[in-house]
């Protein structure tokens, strides 16, 4: 199955587009959520002898458990705004289970992704690409760390360069987003929230029907 971009972010606006206060009230949550997890992890930084600048081991081990926390409703959110945008609710942002399967996918990716960076830039973005969808495999499907990859990387099959080309696009709206005074973000964010999780639907197979009459012909 081809995969279009373009098609992608057509989709990501028209669905925002249904329902804007909606979705900007989500994107609101979350990142209240984040301060409140930075907040967290500085007052545990200060307990421990941490810093902003060198955060504690427990500090960073915090943020990083309770970040994926946040990702993990992030994903289901967007999901049910995929399947059903006119009745999705604020209570999707909550999914915290199975919370081990997507901790260890988001380090594996994570290190897949930081290592091939490291080396030569190019394995990084190549890595970046085959596993863009692991998480959303394991929200969706429960699949374990090493099935979501494997998954992940069948599902890009055909389409990597369409996909490189769609988180080129993603991080364009989310950079004007944020050149916006960074007002922009609260419109840019769900738009790629819902481009990005319409990628995953198509290719994976899923809910092969648009809810939004706007955004139908996209599929």
């Amino acid at each position: 199955m081809k995969f279009s971009p373009g098609d992608a972010i057509r989709f990501g606006w028209e669905t925002f587009k249904g329902r804007p206060w909606f979705f900007i009230g989500a994107v609101a949550i979350l990142l209240l959520a984040s301060i409140a997890i930075n907040i967290v992890s500085s007052a545990i930084d200060s307990a421990t002898g941490g810093s902003l600048e060198e955060p504690s081991i427990a500090g960073s081990i915090v943020n990083y458990g309770l970040a994926v926390l946040l990702n993990m409703g992030a994903i289901a959110f967007f999901l049910a705004a995929y399947d059903s945008p006119d009745r999705v609710q604020f209570s999707a942002l909550w999914h915290p289970q199975p919370y081990w399967k997507f901790l260890g996918t988001s380090l594996l990716a994570s290190l897949a992704v930081a290592v091939g960076l490291f080396l030569l830039i190019v394995p990084g973005l190549i890595a970046m690409v085959l596993f863009m969808f692991s998480m959303f495999l394991v929200i969706d499907r429960g699949l374990g760390p090493i099935d979501a990859l494997k998954q992940s990387m069948e599902m890009t099959k055909g389409n990597r360069w369409p996909l490189f080309g769609l988180i080129l696009l993603m991080a364009l709206i989310l950079f004007v987003g944020i050149l916006a005074l960074g007002v922009g973000l609260i419109v840019a964010a769900p738009i790629v929230g819902l481009a990005y999780t319409y990628a995953y639907r198509l290719l994976s197979g899923g809910a092969a029907q648009i809810q939004s009459a706007d955004a139908r012909s996209y599929v």
